[in-house]
């Protein structure tokens, strides 16, 4: 296969509610869509940077640069997905913009042979259960009244944001409110080594996890962390490869993982680090990015593999927007339908893309 080019789509995508969490605050989430044009087929790629350097060091322009001047460029004369991570590397970071690269590559590959995302990367279910992830309130009340909604709504599992000054009190008035539901929170790495006794005060809940608690490269604090703690440590900015992770898991950093296919550098080291875990009976699940119906679709391919034994990140479109630019992810019973057509099994609709399109650039492959 050869790759003419890649088209990049700069993307505003309206929330329906503002989103916040200990990075900030999003009530648009701005995202580039590439579209890989090769001899054989098209296929499509979603970049999940933010706009600024605030989740990790990579951002909206700088990723569209590094595509422009680097990594697309790189993929000259004949080219599959798998060779796509071998031929970037000597390129430092930049895992998303990668990613997004490699997905648009392997969706069309997928595309061309007539295979599914799902069946490429070992899915075992046609549909998965799904969790949602709550953030930051203004108060308790409104907290209650938003997770009562997604109850009813279907979904299985329940992620609070928490932060120092937002942790045990709303857990607490959830638990109370809501019973035995599975329950989680995710700090995005808002708290230090400092913090494990009052971390320590979560425990009561019975909570599924906690996500991400310290900082991102502290992986010895984590694995001390859970010496304190009794509810079990999920590693998520920290786990950026297969290898990140088995360091991860040697050192008692982690009793669960959360994989982010752009935060790993695309869905084939995201498979890596799911065997890596199953080798090692560590559970995983598929976190979440804000992603549009593109995104969305591979990473419920990713989801129904077999070690991803607890619900993802991976709610309904109207979760997040009330236009999507796919045919919109409608949870059914707590699920989402994994797509079983060729490649990514879904493709954007023109108009509406055309509407949440802020500009669009073309860079030939050389």
């Amino acid at each position: 296969m050869k790759l003419s080019g890649v088209e990049i789509r700069w993307v505003e995508m309206p929330l329906r509610s503002p989103f916040r969490t200990s990075f900030g605050t999003q009530t648009v989430r701005q995202l580039l869509l590439l579209r890989a044009v090769t001899d054989e087929n098209e296929g499509w790629g979603e970049c999940v940077t933010m706009a600024d350097p605030v989740y990790s060091s990579e951002y909206l322009e700088g990723s569209a640069d590094v595509l422009r001047r680097f990594l697309v460029p790189s993929l000259t004369g004949q080219i599959d997905a798998i060779a796509v991570a071998p031929r970037l590397r000597r390129f430092r970071g930049h895992r998303m913009a990668k990613a997004a690269l490699e997905m648009a590559v392997l969706d069309a590959e997928l595309r061309a042979r007539g295979v599914s995302f799902g069946r490429e990367l070992g899915a075992v279910r046609d549909r998965v259960p799904c969790g949602v992830s709550v953030g930051i309130m203004n108060s308790i009340p409104e907290l209650l009244d938003a997770v009562d909604g997604y109850l009813a709504e279907g979904y299985q599992r329940i992620k609070l944001k928490i932060e120092p000054g937002w942790d045990v009190a709303p857990v607490r008035a959830v638990r109370e409110r809501f019973g035995d539901i599975l329950l989680q929170v995710d700090a995005n790495t808002a708290y230090t080594l400092g913090d494990a006794r009052h971390l320590a005060r979560l425990d009561p809940f019975d909570l599924l996890l906690i996500e991400q608690p310290l900082d991102e490269e502290e992986l010895l604090a984590h694995a001390e962390l859970a010496e304190v703690v009794r509810t079990p440590i999920c590693l998520d900015e920290s786990i950026t490869s297969a290898s990140s992770a088995a360091d991860a898991i040697k050192l008692g950093a982690c009793q669960i993982v959360n994989i982010k296919p752009g935060r790993v550098g695309g869905y084939l080291e995201a498979r890596r680090i799911h065997d890596v875990c199953a080798a090692h009976n560590i559970p995983v699940w598929c976190g979440g990015m804000l992603e549009t119906g593109i995104g969305r679709a591979a990473n419920v391919a990713l989801a129904a593999l077999p070690g991803c034994t607890l619900p993802g990140d991976t709610s309904a479109s109207d979760r997040y927007y009330r236009l999507d630019v796919t045919e919109p992810f409608v949870l059914e019973d707590g699920h989402l339908t994994v797509p079983t057509g060729p490649g990514l099994g879904v493709t954007p609709l023109p108009d509406v893309l055309d509407s949440l399109t802020v500009k669009t650039e073309w860079i030939p492959s050389s």
